[in-house]
């Protein structure tokens, strides 16, 4: 089953014209931070439940709203002393010695476990802007 959606250029064109270039962009760099707020919770609870000494918690980073091949994203990752970016996947994927982690599984569970709840945020956020 698939789904076709027409007008979408119409209105993102109307909206741009209405508020402007730089206002809509804004309004959806805080749609984008407050999804990604949304997310970033889900995925601390995730990592609470097997949390060693906490530092992959402590280096949740998000980094601001940028352009990426066409597209306004915000990229949520692992920054800090303790260099847990280095093994952030070791915990997602596991390992061949250690194929099943604690943490096997626990980013696309929060993903999962959020996605209603962001878009509700974004779109939450979009009516506010507007």
């Amino acid at each position: 089953m698939s789904v076709k959606v027409t007008g979408m250029k119409k209105l993102l064109g109307d909206l741009e014209n209405r508020l402007g270039k730089e206002a809509l962009q804004q309004v959806s760099d805080k749609a984008l931070l407050a999804g990604a707020e949304i997310f970033v919770d889900e995925l601390k609870r995730q990592f609470e439940t097997f949390k060693d000494q906490g530092y992959s918690l402590e280096e949740i980073t998000v980094a601001g709203p940028m352009w990426e091949k066409g597209n306004r994203i915000v990229k949520i990752h692992w920054r800090g002393p303790h260099g847990r970016y280095r093994i952030i996947h070791l915990n997602e994927w596991g390992t061949v010695k250690n194929p099943n982690p604690p943490g096997k599984g626990k980013i696309a569970l929060a993903m999962r476990n959020c996605e209603k709840a962001y878009i509700k945020a974004v779109k939450d956020a979009v009516r506010r802007g507007i």
